[in-house]
């Protein structure tokens, strides 16, 4: 039934398909908040990596508004990730039901009020960094940090970096020729394919996302976040409704 594989994806019993039909679907969300705000807000809001070497360069330049600007971003995806982690291990302490949907509901309601009223926050700054750009920051933090959770941090969704790192190496053990062993060297490398094709998917996911997320703000804009809201509810919710 449609309603017990949505609740699976969000149980507290965790199966390696789950997690990874789970970071499938909001790595594609991801990859649409990723690309769809960069033509919204004219940034990246989970390249953190970004963020780091932007803060670095401008203390360098001593552009220190820009300073601030990338300080304030990094510090909203934390706090996004900390949130997380707070409501996760709260609900794990009080409750063994539904301990995944608090993140997921609030990362809900922000897109909505993103898809809403992202127009009106565009117009507000703090320093130089949007209200609106703030917010998607701490959504990416937030979401990040859910996944990683509740797959043991075997799967990240805003990640890609790292995603495609491990790619690289696990195509490098897959093309590595083993020649015969020697008694001092006496090892084979092997790649892991279930690994490769679980990258494989995500960084897909991600980059279909950031397709979709795109052409969704291009031509109507913030609203474009309104779906993806509708779908956050309905899998995070789905536990309530499945038949016991």
């Amino acid at each position: 039934m449609p309603i017990n594989y949505l609740a699976s994806l969000t149980a507290p019993e965790r199966t390696a398909r789950a997690n990874l039909h789970l970071g499938v679907s909001l790595a594609f969300n991801a990859g649409a908040l990723n690309a769809g705000g960069f033509l919204a807000i004219g940034q990246y809001t989970s390249h953190m990596t970004g963020m780091v070497s932007s803060a670095a360069d401008n203390l360098v330049l001593g552009n220190f508004e820009m300073v601030v600007t990338a300080l304030l971003s990094i510090l909203s995806f934390a706090l996004g990730a900390a949130s997380t982690a707070i409501m996760v291990n709260y609900a794990r302490r009080n409750t063994d039901r539904n301990i995944y949907m608090p993140p997921l509901l609030i990362e809900a309601f922000l897109l909505l009020v993103f898809g809403l009223i992202g127009a009106n926050l565009q117009m507000h700054e703090f320093i130089s960094l949007s209200l609106t750009a703030v917010l998607l920051c701490y959504v990416m933090g937030l979401q990040n940090a859910l996944v990683t959770k509740i797959s043991n941090a075997e799967i990240r969704t805003t990640h890609v970096t790292g995603l495609v790192t491990d790619i690289g190496i696990e195509l490098g053990k897959l093309f590595y020729w083993n020649r015969q062993a020697s008694h001092t060297h006496d090892f084979h490398v092997l790649a892991n394919r279930n690994k490769l094709r679980v990258h494989l998917m995500l960084v897909a996911a991600f980059f279909i996302g950031g397709v979709l997320g795109a052409l969704g703000f291009k031509h109507i804009g913030f609203s474009a976040t309104i779906p993806l809201a509708i779908g956050l509810v309905i899998m995070s919710s789905a536990p309530m409704f499945k038949p016991h």
